[in-house]
């Protein structure tokens, strides 16, 4: 007989027949639903409109919800077999037991996913393993109209029937899917390859029918090459099960609730079949959500957890951007989160899962490191557009030298489908194999598929060891890590940030949410500052609960498809709302702790009014306020406070009683002229509102380029979505706005000019603010935006050469090329900082600052400012609203470090304070305190305290510093303002560390390397 040729694609046709022979319909079940269009309880299931179903009925539109019954009777022809239900609702299922509490989630077949990852759906629902006949069936099922990704997939039920599954059928399904595809992505000339073929090809010929008997022999001729094992492992890929699950993206937050509780309970019905499988889950704030709302299944997960089998991940309290997200909430989502699954669980989480996160600020790896996170587990750099990252593995470096391993799965994916060719490509794509033996596969379906199916677990039951491919151990990630810490002598380092080369446009988009989070976190820094001054001066009860329950629904907001920008509308629409309750709750805490304490001042001498003003800053600020209808001078120290005569007005605060100053001075300012000047700097703008000069007349130096305007407000066109935007917008040249009116504006010390602009159906107005002595000038910027596609930037073209910008992030400021002389300088043209920028030569620098703003550009000599985008998709209404938001730009002499470039970022970002002071007889008896108080001083100007708070576990004090400048710091002084019993270093998990021993007059003598975060846990003497 001649050799007859193999030909996969027949092998792949014989595949799909088997697959799609597994169930036999024996009858359809009888659907009833009752549909609202918010979720409702398991006991109210019965409340919403109800409607008989047969497939192809409509149920719903999109984000409505259903509870389904499924009824029906096993036919007498399926006695004896293995029964299953097979149902299909066009949308997201969670069934439930007899308490509502959920047992399996489904999804429907026809959703948005990468389908060469496999199918999303999840459809069967195992019955019966022998079925007796005439069993009756009767589910509840909470639904969901939406797809994986929010879609909507023409909400009609598609399928809800009792069929019988043939099991043999199925075991040989994933036999010859495991083998072919296993052969495929074998090398041509393989023996090994040779072989497998053949035996398809053989049972191929035996299953002309799929009698039992052929499908027991075509299982056994398999069943010689799944036997055969490989020798010893090169490479060893540890599996572990996964689910990734945004918070909020296309879909609400309250359907990611939902979302959870399918997924949870799918993992947990498919543990109950396959003993093997390891599932990880990461964010407290999913498990938390679980825990309040389906308490039976959160025990479950809490017993698997025990068992080995179920991993919490991630160690922050949900998985934030980077980028935008500030400092200390960093550090909260670490403190928060590690705390919830060591007292939830019992567990230390040394991990940080972030797996899709559009880039990871260079202050990361000390943040981690000091809370005894030692790991990074990522993927999202394989999505860079110019440039490959050159590691999987290796050891990331941030600003000040802390090191944390760093591994990005080689399938380059978190929704592995763990089939042979996930292998061969973690294999063939893994770039540190040379130097590591282990990677990481994370398999299942993510935002709602269930995490793992049946597919998954069945393939990897015949991937454990089988010849052709590197062997996989299902094992949580932790094991993983462990195992390849062994080997980090070897590993390479990256130093800086991780950038992503795609998404730049997150930094702007959704710009009313940005300065929420901006405003809220300087709030809430305030408010911890002010309720521990008023602990310790007052005995006022510091507000633990309260601020516990913000700052998580801070840090729920700050989830990489929220605060970047990339959700849909009715995300927004209910964040911006909770912002304002939540800044509107902090603000009145704040008023309240500085009340209390200014009952406890004197009232100041021979004034009707007096008022107290609070500094939270670690420095002695001296700033113009307006008293009783008059500008004076206020001088306040650091940290702390001083009480004034006068009463301040809204807004404002007062002068100091022992220092006060009239203004007075030479001001300037001319619409006509288009001319404004202090003492400081002389501003001239041109005919279109720009400026083309600005004269720093202390160093006789022109600040603008010879020949350049400045502050230029252009729009682009910007036809991209919330993420990205073209990287040639400014090829278009863009379009300025048009001046339609200047006028003077003047107040005390304050001068300035009142620019009103134009642009299509949308205004700006600007007030650029100079006053007295200041070199800050401020574009205090309202705009009523009403564009769509279109991105407003402003830019300013200094008189300054630097191959480098400075930027501040998190903790410190990160150093990025000017040129593009590389493509690697080229891919960051957009990039990330917080409250400024600056360009300096050795001697002479600009800065650019700002209160809400992070999308930057800079090159060569031109700093520019995105500050508005409005794309359509996902939100077609992004930002077509009013703004306000204030830029400044700051020249000075020497680099930023020596002009302290970050005090002057902090000061536009956080205002002084001020409440009223009692001035009756009734006061006298209250008052305790001096007229004046530096809580806390430091005699470094490079050193900044970011948080003042009470411990977490009660009565002590944190401080927590950091060095700004880079700069190695030997004994800086730190003298409080009340006496301390005992003094700690800690870790930012708040651990006491090294105990520290005052000086004699009481102060503390810290080092900081450069860029170090010091935590300090203070216990002050009782009775101060």
């Amino acid at each position: 007989m001649p050799y007859e040729p193999i030909r996969p694609a027949q092998l792949k046709t014989m595949v799909d027949r088997l697959r799609d022979a597994i169930y036999h319909p024996l009858a359809e079940l009888d659907v009833t639903a009752w549909v609202t269009t918010e979720p409702v309880s398991y006991e109210e299931r019965m409340s919403g409109n109800r409607a008989e179903l047969v497939p192809g009925d409509r149920w719903g539109r999109l984000w409505d919800c259903a509870w389904f019954r499924f009824a029906g009777r096993v036919p007498s022809s399926g006695r004896g077999a293995k029964v299953v239900l097979l149902l299909d609702v066009n949308g997201e299922l969670c069934i439930v037991d007899g308490e509502g509490s959920p047992v399996q989630g489904l999804t429907n077949v026809n959703s948005e996913f990468d389908l060469s990852l496999g199918l999303p759906g999840k459809r069967v629902v195992e019955i019966s393993d022998a079925s007796t006949g005439g069993e009756a069936i009767e589910l509840w099922a909470d639904a969901g109209c939406n797809d994986l990704f929010g879609m909507y997939r023409s909400g009609t039920l598609k399928e809800a029937s009792i069929a019988i599954c043939r099991e043999d059928i199925r075991q040989l399904y994933y036999d010859a899917e495991v083998l072919l595809e296993t052969a495929d992505r074998l090398p041509e000339g393989s023996a090994r390859k040779a072989r497998i073929y053949q035996a398809l090809q053989e049972i191929s010929r035996l299953l002309t029918t799929l009698e039992p008997e052929r499908i027991d022999r075509a299982r056994r001729l398999l069943g010689e090459q799944l036997a055969k094992r490989g020798g010893d492992a090169v490479l060893t890929i540890s599996a572990v099960g996964h689910a990734h699950i945004d918070l909020a993206w296309l879909w609400p937050i309250r359907e990611t609730i939902r979302k959870g509780a399918r997924t949870f309970s799918t993992a947990l019905r498919m543990m109950e079949r396959y003993p093997d499988y390891v599932f990880g889950a990461s964010q407290p704030q999913l498990y938390d959500w679980i825990k309040s709302r389906y308490p039976k299944l959160y025990a479950r997960v809490k017993e698997r957890v025990r068992e080995g089998r179920w991993e919490p991940q991630g160690a922050m309290w949900v998985e934030p951007d980077t980028n935008v997200t500030g400092g200390e909430s960093l550090v909260r989502q670490l403190l928060y989160g590690k705390r919830y699954f060591r007292e939830e669980f019992g567990v230390d989480i040394r991990t940080l899962w972030m797996p899709d996160v559009f880039g990871y600020t260079a202050s990361l790896p000390q943040i981690l490191k000091k809370s005894g996170v030692d790991y990074m587990m990522t993927q999202k750099l394989s999505w860079n557009a110019y440039n490959r990252h050159p590691h999987h593995t290796f050891m990331w470096e941030g600003i000040d030298g802390s090191q944390v391993l760093t591994h990005m799965p080689p399938e380059d994916t978190y929704n592995s489908p763990a089939a042979p060719r996930s292998i061969a490509k973690a294999e063939n794509d893994y770039l540190d194999k040379n130097v590591s033996e282990h990677c990481l596969m994370l398999f299942g379906i993510g935002d709602g598929g269930g995490g793992p199916g049946e597919e998954h677990l069945e393939r990897l039951a015949r991937e454990k060891n089988l010849l052709g491919l590197a062997p996989v151990v299902q094992e949580p990630s932790w094991r993983f890590f462990e195992r390849l810490d062994e080997g980090r002598a070897r590993y390479q380092a990256w130093r800086g940030e991780l950038y992503l080369e795609k998404h730049q446009g997150t930094l702007t988009s959704q710009a009313r949410n940005k300065r929420f989070n901006r405003v809220i976190e300087k709030s809430l820094r305030e408010l911890e500052f002010a309720a521990t001054l008023a602990a310790l001066e007052s005995g006022k009860s510091y507000p633990y609960e309260a601020l516990e329950e913000i700052w998580k629904e801070v840090l729920l907001y700050q989830f990489h498809d929220i605060l970047p920008g990339s959700s849909i509308k009715r995300v927004y629409d209910e964040s911006l709302e909770r912002y304002a309750l939540l800044l509107e709750r902090v603000e009145q805490m704040i008023a309240e702790a500085y009340t209390e304490l200014a009952r406890l001042m004197p009232a100041a001498e021979d004034a009707a009014e007096s008022t107290a003003v609070f500094n939270s800053l670690p420095w002695e600020r001296t700033e113009w306020m307006k008293t009783d209808g008059e500008w004076q001078q206020v001088r306040v120290p650091s940290m702390g406070y001083a009480v004034v005569p006068g009463r301040c007005e809204p807004g404002g605060s007062a002068p100091s009683m022992a220092e006060t100053k009239a203004f007075g001075g030479e001001m300037r300012s001319s619409a006509k002229g288009r001319l404004l000047e202090n003492d400081v700097l002389r501003l001239v703008f041109g005919e279109d509102g720009t400026l083309v000069s600005i004269v720093d007349k202390a160093c006789g130096r022109e600040t603008i380029a010879q020949g350049q305007k400045a502050n230029a407000l252009v729009v682009y066109p910007d036809a991209g979505d919330a993420w990205d935007f073209r990287q040639d917008y400014r090829l278009s040249g863009g379009e300025q706005l048009e001046l339609i009116g200047i006028s003077e504006l003047a107040d005390g010390p304050v001068f300035g000019l009142r620019m009103q602009y134009r642009y299509g159906e949308s205004t700006l107005t600007q007030e650029v603010r100079l006053t007295q002595s200041s070199r800050r000038i401020d574009f205090a910027t309202v705009v009523d935006w009403k564009e769509s596609g279109r991105m407003l930037r402003t830019s300013f073209p200094v008189n300054i050469r630097s191959d480098s910008v400075s930027c501040e992030i998190q903790f410190g400021y990160l150093r990025r090329p000017t040129h593009r002389n590389t493509m690697w300088d080229y891919a960051k043209d957009e990039i990330c900082a917080h409250h400024w920028i600056d360009l300096s030569e050795p001697d002479y620098g600009v800065a650019l600052l700002n209160d809400c703003k992070y999308g930057h550009r800079v090159e060569n000599h031109v700093m520019d400012l995105n500050l508005l985008r409005s794309p359509s998709h996902p939100d077609p209404e992004a930002d077509r609203a009013a703004h306000t938001f204030t830029y400044a730009l700051y020249p000075h002499s020497g680099d930023h470090v020596q002009a302290e470039v970050y005090k002057r970022g902090y000061e536009l970002n956080v205002p002084l304070r001020t409440a009223a002071v009692q001035a009756s007889d009734d006061n006298a008896d209250r008052v305790r305190l001096p007229w004046e108080r530096a809580l806390l001083q430091i005699d470094r100007s490079n050193v900044m305290v970011e948080t003042m708070k009470q411990a977490e576990d009660g009565g002590e004090v944190i401080v927590r510093l950091y060095e700004t400048s880079g700069t190695r710091t030997e004994k800086a002084e730190l003298r409080f303002g009340l006496e301390l019993e005992a003094a700690w270093t800690a870790d930012l998990m708040e651990a006491a560390l090294e105990r520290l021993v005052p000086e004699t007059d009481g102060s503390l003598r810290l080092s900081l390397a450069p860029f170090e975060i010091k935590t300090l846990r203070l216990a002050p003497r009782r009775g101060n």
